[in-house]
Order: C-alpha cells, then sequence, then structure tokens
C-alpha cells in the first residue's frame, strides 16, 4: 500500500472522528444517516487495504510494547501520569468525616512520601482551619511536600474586580506555589445558579487565572460540571475553556460533578477538549455516584488526560470520588503509567489504612487491592488450586500492593484450607509433621463447620482459630486456665442478679449489660515459673463499669502480676449478634460477641491487632470466653508466654 492511500484512509477516518465529535454526544438521526454512509463509502478502501493494515498494527503493537519496557528498570511504563490528591479537601465533605489539622498535617507528609504529584491542602479562604493548615504547612512539612501542595479556591466574584476579591488574595497569601479554582462551565448553573450574562462568567475565569498567573503560580481549573454541559451546550462550554486557555491555564480539569456520566461519555468528551485545544494539559475529576469514578477516569486517561484526581479510599462528598488507592496501582500495573514506582506502591496499603485511621474510619474490609478481603479465599476448591500456582484465582501478587493474602477458614473451607493455615501459624516445617495434621484434617474441618451451624464465625476471627488448632498439639501448655466465674450486675434499686459460668440463659438479657456497677469473680490456675512448670490458683475481685468490664479487671488482676506486658493490651472493639435459630425469640436465641484486642509496640512503633470470637446462650458467657481468649492468645503466642519477656518489667 503507497504512502498516499495510507494518509488518505487515515484522513477519512479522522473526518469520521470529527464528525461524530462536533455533533455533540447524542447524533441526531439525520447525522447517524450520514455517519452511516461515510462509513460505507470508506469500507472497500478498508477491506482492500486490510493485509497491509494488519502488517502496520503489528508494527505498532512491537512499537508501542518496547516503549512500555525499555529502559524502565522496575518496568513500569515511561507513559507520564500525574496523580492529584484531593483528599484532605474534597475528601473531607464527606458525610462523617472530620481531620484536625494536625491530622492533615500527618496526611499531607504521608502523601508526600508516598509520591503523589499534587497535594490538595484546602481552601484557605473557606474556613479558619484551612487557614490554619496552610500557615502551618510552610514551616512544619519537609519542602519537598510543600511544593507539592495546592491551595484550591473559586474564580473572583461576580461583577467585582479580581484586585479586590479577598478569597483570590488569600489563596495568594497561603503562597502554595500551585493552585487549584474551580469554575462553572454548565449552561444550567451559568444562567440558574450563578445568575450571570455568559460573557461575565467567561471573564470571571479570564480575570482570575490571569491575574494568578502574572503571581507566578501554576494555575488549574476545575470546570465543574463539564461533562453535563458538553451534553447540554457544548458551545458554551467550551467557550469556558477557550477564556480558560486564551489566559493561560496550565491545566484544564474535566469533572463530573454529579457522577452522572457514564465512561464513553467521558471519554468522547475528553477526545473532544484535546481536538479543540492541542497541546493542552487536560486532567479529570469523577465522582463516585454511579460507582463509576474509577471507570470514568480510566476513560479519560485512554482518551487523552495526564492528571487524574481522587481521594485516598475514594471519600468525599456524597458517594465519594473517584478512588486512588483503586486507581493508582490499575494505571501503573495494568496500563503500563508511570504512577509512583514499584517500591512506593507496596507502601499503598499501608497509607490506606493510616488515612482512614487519621479519619477515625474503619477499613472497608472488601476494598479492592488494599482491603483485608482483597485477597481473601475461602472456597477449598480455590485453595487448593493457589496452593499449586496462586495466580490461578489471584490477579497479582498482594505482596505489589503491601498486601497480604489471606485463607479463610469457615463451613465452606475445605482440607486445603486447614493445611494452608496450619502451614501459616508454624505448626508443621517437616513433610512428617504437615502428613500428620493432612491426616487430621477432616475431622478439624468437620468440627469448624459444627462450631458454625452453632452460631461461630471464624472468618473475622483469626486468633480463636489460631487457639483452636494450636490447643490441639500435644505440648501445648495454655498460660492460664479458667476454673469458674461469677458475675453480679447492680441495677437501680440497689438489687443484684447473679450470673455464673453456667447461668440461665435468661441472664443474656440485654438490660443487664446497661452502664452500671457489676462485681466479677473469676477463680483461674496460672503458669508459675519462666517454663510455665507448676500453676498457682487464685481467685480474683473486680468490679467495673459493666460485666464485660468487671470480667476484664479480674482476669487482669490475677494476670497482670505475672505477666506485666498484658498492661499494653486494650480492647479495641466489641460487637454483639443475637442469631435466630429457627425462630427462637430473641431473649432465648444464641448470641455471638466478636472482640478485637490491640496492643501498641512502643519499641517499634507499630501497633498490633487480634479478634476472638464466644458464642452462648448467655451473652455474658460469650463475652468471657472471647475476652479470656483474646488473653489467651496475646500470651501464649503474640508474646511469648514461655519467655521472660512477658514475665519481667
Amino acid at each position: 500500500m503507497c504512502r498516499f492511500q495510507k494518509t488518505f484512509i487515515v484522513g477519512a477516518w479522522a473526518i469520521l472522528v470529527l464528525a461524530l465529535f462536533c455533533s455533540g454526544f447524542v447524533p441526531s438521526p439525520h447525522q447517524t444517516r450520514q455517519t452511516r454512509t461515510l462509513i460505507k463509502s470508506i469500507s472497500s478502501l478498508r477491506m482492500s487495504t486490510m493485509d497491509n493494515s494488519k502488517e502496520v498494527t503489528s508494527e505498532m503493537d512491537d512499537v508501542l510494547s518496547s516503549q512500555r519496557t525499555s529502559n524502565m528498570p522496575d518496568g513500569l511504563s515511561a507513559k507520564h501520569l500525574d496523580i492529584y490528591d484531593t483528599t484532605l479537601r474534597d475528601g473531607t465533605q464527606g458525610e462523617s468525616v472530620s481531620v484536625t489539622v494536625d491530622g492533615k498535617l500527618a496526611i499531607a507528609k504521608r502523601l508526600g512520601e508516598f509520591g503523589m504529584a499534587y497535594i490538595e491542602g484546602g481552601w484557605p479562604g473557606s474556613n479558619p482551619k484551612d487557614a490554619e493548615f496552610f500557615a502551618r504547612a510552610r514551616a512544619e512539612l519537609p519542602l519537598s511536600t510543600w511544593r507539592r501542595v495546592v491551595a484550591f479556591g473559586s474564580t473572583r466574584r461576580k461583577f467585582l474586580p479580581v484586585e479586590q476579591d479577598k478569597q483570590i488574595a488569600m489563596l495568594l497569601e497561603s503562597e502554595a506555589g500551585c493552585v487549584c479554582i474551580v469554575g462553572k462551565s454548565w449552561d444550567l448553573h451559568i444562567d440558574e445558579i450563578l445568575e450571570v450574562p455568559r460573557e461575565e462568567n467567561l471573564a470571571m475565569v479570564a480575570d482570575s487565572v490571569a491575574h494568578l498567573k502574572a503571581a507566578g503560580r501554576e494555575v488549574m481549573l476545575d470546570l465543574e460540571h463539564f461533562f453535563d454541559g458538553m451534553a447540554s451546550d457544548p458551545a458554551c462550554t467550551l467557550d469556558v475553556c477557550r477564556a480558560a486557555v486564551d489566559a493561560g491555564v496550565d491545566v484544564l480539569v474535566l469533572c463530573d460533578t454529579n457522577g452522572g456520566r457514564l465512561p464513553w461519555e467521558i471519554e468522547a468528551g475528553v477526545r473532544r477538549v484535546a481536538a479543540e485545544f492541542p497541546g493542552v494539559r487536560l486532567g479529570i475529576h469523577c465522582h463516585n455516584d454511579q460507582e463509576l469514578a474509577v471507570a470514568n477516569s480510566l476513560a479519560a486517561l485512554r482518551a487523552g488526560c495526564s492528571l487524574v484526581q481522587g481521594t485516598v479510599n475514594g471519600v468525599g462528598e456524597r458517594t465519594g470520588n473517584a478512588n486512588l488507592a483503586s486507581l493508582v496501582p490499575t494505571l501503573q500495573l495494568k496500563m503500563g503509567y508511570a504512577g509512583v514506582g514499584r517500591a512506593k506502591l507496596r507502601e499503598l496499603t499501608g497509607l490506606s489504612r493510616f488515612v482512614d485511621e487519621m479519619m477515625n474510619r474503619v477499613p472497608a474490609a472488601s476494598q479492592p487491592w488494599v482491603g483485608a478481603s482483597a485477597f481473601a479465599h475461602k472456597g477449598g476448591i480455590h485453595v487448593s488450586a493457589m496452593a499449586k500456582n496462586p495466580a490461578s484465582y489471584q490477579h497479582v501478587d498482594p505482596d505489589v500492593v503491601g498486601n497480604t493474602r489471606r485463607v479463610l477458614v469457615s463451613d465452606l473451607a475445605g482440607r486445603s484450607n486447614i493445611i494452608a493455615k496450619v502451614k501459616e501459624f508454624g505448626l508443621c516445617v517437616t513433610d512428617v509433621e504437615c502428613a500428620a495434621w493432612a491426616d487430621s484434617s477432616l475431622q478439624i474441618l468437620n468440627d469448624i463447620k459444627v462450631l458454625e451451624k452453632m452460631g461461630y464465625s471464624f472468618e473475622g476471627a483469626e486468633a480463636s482459630v489460631e487457639l483452636m488448632l494450636r490447643r490441639m498439639v500435644e505440648n501445648y501448655a495454655p498460660p492460664f486456665n479458667i476454673v469458674d466465674y461469677s458475675c453480679q450486675i447492680m441495677d437501680q434499686v440497689a438489687t443484684s442478679h447473679t450470673v455464673t459460668q453456667r447461668g440461665a440463659a435468661a441472664a443474656a438479657a440485654a438490660g443487664l449489660l446497661a452502664s452500671g456497677q457489676a462485681r466479677a469473680t473469676v477463680k483461674m490456675e496460672v503458669s508459675d515459673g519462666a517454663q510455665g512448670e507448676g500453676r498457682r490458683t487464685l481467685l480474683e475481685v473486680a468490679e467495673g463499669n459493666g460485666p464485660v468490664d468487671a470480667l476484664g479487671q479480674a482476669l487482669r488482676r490475677g494476670l497482670e502480676p505475672a505477666f506485666p506486658l498484658l498492661r499494653e493490651v486494650r480492647l479495641s472493639d466489641y460487637k454483639v449478634r443475637i442469631l435466630d435459630h429457627q425462630g427462637a425469640k430473641a431473649t432465648a436465641s444464641t448470641t455471638r460477641v466478636m472482640i478485637e484486642f490491640k496492643r501498641h509496640n512502643e519499641f517499634t512503633g507499630l501497633t498490633e491487632s487480634w479478634t476472638t470470637v464466644g458464642v452462648d446462650s448467655n451473652i455474658i458467657s460469650a463475652s468471657f470466653n472471647a475476652l479470656s481468649d483474646g488473653f489467651e492468645y496475646f500470651l501464649a503466642l503474640k508474646c511469648d508466654a514461655q519467655s521472660l519477656e512477658c514475665r519481667l518489667d
């Protein structure tokens, strides 16, 4: 095929694409007929040169493949991408999300270390907290991080000279090197919300961009409701873009503010702007109202954007923003973008959980890539296959994002799950040891299924699973044994209700767990000596704010003198669920209690946590079983109770 023929075909396709874009998002029936005619007119040329086209395509694929891998020591692509984090501004607009100034500074520092190109710190002209953040950030953040901080604001107020706009002035006073301002680009907002002539809206955009550029700032314009504007009045929306470009804007950020657009609409809109303003950097900002923020962001990047805005864990207004914890690894590992680098990518799970901790949010276990369940495997067939090849049921190695693979034990588990957990806990090392466990794995599995039928759930209580397996080891010596216990709950009229270890189910009434004083008595045997030889029998009495607290205090009185490190263990979560078996009344149902424990290691700076489960018709007994198992797990396993470490201050 001669060069002229190739050029003609490419030109014909370009005319087709341009015709589609110029028609807007939804072509009319007449436009559709024209498009079909155009396609038909060039189809014969396309068919006649198919063989040559395949050859050209193959050559292009080879070139692209070499570009993705050459001169990249960690396998990353050379395709440029700027990651713009707006967790500290747009993310904090989410319901129940609040961060102190100290928290914002800590998150900003962590984002800088991770490698975010831009870190939106807040709106210095909108509230005292953000004003304080910028004042402190200049002095307290590392210089390399401060240079990434962006100040957010809006275009000047309507009919007000930009030099007199206090909000614009505060953006400059923040001393941030980059400023991102939001402007109206949807005719509905210009006409009905802002209520200004369209010429004034264009002037607001142009004046603001020019003023900030004259002050030496990098300027981005968030085109609010851009894609809605393109669907309504493309000419109006593109005029806003043109006003910003002519004023010297550095980046046009195209926003799906209402989160209502679909990926192909996003891609078409980006391509239209890229064609109208060649050479202008484009960014994308998507909201998650249809669970499409990540997909829409990927579509925009395919179409020509080189900057993506989002938040860690997808926090944000309404249903949130595009989730950077999903976008970053997908772009880097699946689409060949040069993101933050392989080494930094391994810090992603830690970053995700750090941000949740600073926002006082419980991490979402089901979150892709970084969630606790992202690489958790429950089905026996899956676990068996993964023992042969992890790629059989995992799309990537969890280690690349700092996560871990987990094998769950439940009534759906198979023998492979049991063997995997035994190996994970270090209970078998040699082939002979593992073979012995394999012989008993079926019985263990049957026992677990019976327990789960009774109400136990081991998926979120791996400490209970490990204890159960270790107690099967012949030489296992628990650090303590519970002989008996009882608890008295004092109500408002100073009468008492006694609940013993074998107490009636009526004691499970929720009212007995209400706040108020309770007295617990626990009789226990505690191991004596560094090697656990010999036992002392102790009887401890304690009072607390409710029966669970009283029982915990009594346990601690008996155990802490022997194991001082137990003082570092705290109860961090307590969950109760009433299990209705075959329509039983709530007061006669089985109760499942799950308790989460945490211990902060001051030497390493790390916090470890573990969860145990207890089930009983008596809510207090279920709670005490989970409580005592949690202490035993720490003393016997996490702390190594057979050493002097836990016994000496």
